[in-house]
């Protein structure tokens, strides 16, 4: 069956995928609407001003490559804002309907369709120590790989090989065909665009970032061409394997969170379209044995939900109010399912008791915005659970501490 792909559709995902990317919006459908709420109110205001100039055709990008290598630095740490971009004027890019490549066909890939895949090994690239070192060295700002588990890294890292590049080499060309992704280890290149037939320097790269992503993602020929203006060392990933890990692992991730997430009675209260963005804004941990998980007196940057492993709960307290020697005492133990670290979310205060991993543990991780964002329907029932909490204090010490003041 031959499903035939509308005009304008790759370059529409495309150019919202690259904003979406750049952009790390916290609430997607929301930034969807006003991508093209704006992208449409921009094509009307251009169409009603000047039906005289019709004639000629708009320039249009499929990938905007010339604005997206401006961003190379601050999306792989080297200038990193934290400060919220709302105040800042949405701009969508103009999409090009009237040019397409004829070259570029949608390629179907649907991560539920694993059987045949699932049975080929997985590609290994044997590396020394002092290498793997130096890849996970430079692979630890890529934007791409944040979300990753530790088995998934594992897997990258496995499946990457080294490639050592001369002056003046291309390593990608623009309208070639996707073969790998880089991390760049050592070296500058240059980034090319070609403009009315002549290649504009748009950016450069300088010892670290990576590229050619976007081909491999959506098999589109490439944006840009990339040159090596001094020697340099790249770490290379094929795109089949890149495919099956970053796309297919995580969307079996996100079933995973999502089957999991609807068993947790905290947020029973929630919709379902409210669930799917807490899924969305999840990530992993791992603890070892005895690691400090949350320390007390620590400020609160994050929510916790055990996903398997437990969790141990302890607070310091004086035995006597003239002893100033403090005794940790244990005060609960959090499993599969139970969450905990939400209370000094909900005060606004120093955390009042410290969590030691049981074993292994794994957590996810749910940071201070996003709580506060998306488990506001939550809150009544967290509130509700501090007067157990209370009842628990009592017990263990005798007397109720002032839990508002502090915070679990």
């Amino acid at each position: 069956m031959s499903i035939e792909i509308p005009e304008g559709l790759t370059e529409l995902l495309q150019s919202f995928t690259v904003e979406v990317l750049r952009s790390q919006p916290r609430d997607l459908l929301e930034f969807a609407l006003q991508y093209f709420t704006q992208l449409k109110d921009r094509e009307t205001k251009e169409a009603s001003c000047g039906n005289d100039q019709n004639s000629a055709p708009r320039p249009g990008k499929a990938v905007n490559f010339i604005d997206e290598a401006m961003q190379i630095d601050s999306e792989n740490g080297e200038e990193e804002e934290e400060e919220d971009d709302d105040d800042e004027e949405f701009i969508a890019p103009v999409i090009n309907r009237f040019i397409r490549r004829a070259s570029v066909c949608a390629e179907a890939f649907n991560p539920d369709d694993d059987d045949d895949e699932d049975k080929e090994p997985w590609v290994t690239h044997p590396k020394t120590d002092e290498q793997r070192q130096r890849l996970q060295d430079a692979c630890r700002d890529i934007l791409l790989f944040k979300n990753l588990d530790e088995e998934q890294m594992s897997q990258v890292l496995d499946a990457m090989f080294e490639k050592f590049c001369t002056e003046e080499e291309h390593i990608i060309d623009q309208h070639d065909d996707g073969d790998n992704f880089y991390v760049l280890e050592s070296g500058k290149f240059n980034i090319f665009v070609k403009v009315d037939g002549m290649d504009k320097l748009v950016g450069c790269y300088d010892n670290r970032g990576s590229f050619g992503e976007l081909a491999l993602m959506y098999n589109t020929p490439r944006a840009a061409t990339i040159v090596a203006v001094s020697p340099g060392a790249l770490w290379c990933l094929d795109r089949l394997t890149f495919r099956r890990i970053i796309v297919k692992n995580n969307a079996k991730k996100r079933k995973l969170y999502e089957a999991f997430i609807e068993t947790l009675p905290l947020l029973t209260s929630l919709e379902l379209s409210e669930r799917m963005k807490v899924v969305d804004v999840l990530s992993t941990k791992v603890f070892n044995d005895s690691q400090q998980i949350i320390a007390q007196g620590d400020l609160a940057v994050s929510f916790y939900i055990v996903e398997s492993g437990q969790v141990r709960i302890t607070m310091k307290r004086s035995r006597t109010k003239k002893d100033q020697e403090e005794e940790e005492m244990d005060i609960a133990t959090c499993s599969r399912g139970q969450y905990f670290g939400e209370l000094a979310l909900v005060t606004n205060k120093p955390r009042a008791a410290s969590a030691y991993a049981v074993g292994s543990v794994k957590c996810l991780v749910m940071d201070v915005k996003a709580f506060e964002r998306l488990l506001g329907p939550c809150m009544d029932i967290m509130k509700r659970n501090i007067a157990n909490y209370e009842e628990q204090l009592v017990t263990l010490f005798g007397s109720s501490p002032e839990i508002e003041q502090h915070s679990a």
